[in-house]
């Protein structure tokens, strides 16, 4: 898999239901990656903003117009669910279709744009339920103060599930991949059984020969 060559990997160990704010630096010829843990058909929304290095006051400052970002996604089979430029500020938004972990890699769209400073890029991740703008519902939707609490209850029993189904998937997977282990050291021992079991037949017709040789000199 090329893709983890050469890359600079920042690797989060989330919860499905939490929500995860962080920020890390990038620089011009940076690639910077994260790994999140999905069950299939969930909803992600990293909402995002980049700031521009600034050497005369040593912190950093709004991004200037041109800079952005650009963003690939890859889900457990190393399928890509998107890649595309983005501005310096926004929100990515993409749905699972496979469980397990999903690959999101950012780096700047240009390096002409800040001449080898430091960008700093703010990240907020929404996975699942947490992803879901319940005022835009309401708005849509019509919903009374009841009903909405009603569907945001359906909503987390569903991820709950999603995240049970995905949990079972990863026992699953853990056990198969025990059994098979657990087979190829058997095997081999077998392997190293009948190895040693020909080689002590082999010496023992090669002393034996060499026994009644020496009887018949």
């Amino acid at each position: 898999m090329k893709l983890w060559e050469g890359l600079s990997f920042l690797i989060l160990s989330t919860f499905i239901l939490n929500v995860d704010a962080l920020y890390f630096h990038i620089g011009e010829t940076e690639r910077k990656c994260f790994i999140e843990e999905i069950p299939d058909e969930t909803k992600v929304i990293v909402n995002y903003k980049v700031e521009l290095y600034d050497p005369k006051s040593g912190g950093f400052m709004p991004s200037t117009p041109g800079i952005g970002m650009h963003v690939e996604v890859r889900d457990p089979d190393d399928k890509m669910l998107l890649s595309r430029v983005y501005s310096s500020e926004g929100q990515i938004s993409f749905t699972s279709h496979t469980p397990g972990e999903h690959v999101i890699c950012m780096y700047s769209n240009s390096t002409a744009w800040f001449s080898g400073s430091q960008l700093r890029v703010h990240l907020d991740i929404q996975v699942g339920e947490h992803a879901i703008n319940y005022g835009d519902v309401v708005q849509k939707e019509k919903l009374t103060e009841l009903q909405l609490r009603i569907r945001q209850l359906l909503d987390q029993v569903e991820q709950i599930t999603k995240e049970q189904n995905y949990q079972r998937f990863r026992e699953e997977r853990f056990r198969q991949t025990s059994e098979s282990t657990n087979s190829r050291v058997f095997y081999w021992s077998i392997a190293q059984i009948v190895v040693l079991l020909g080689m002590g037949f082999w010496q023992t017709r090669h002393l034996k020969k060499f026994f009644e040789a020496k009887k018949l000199v």
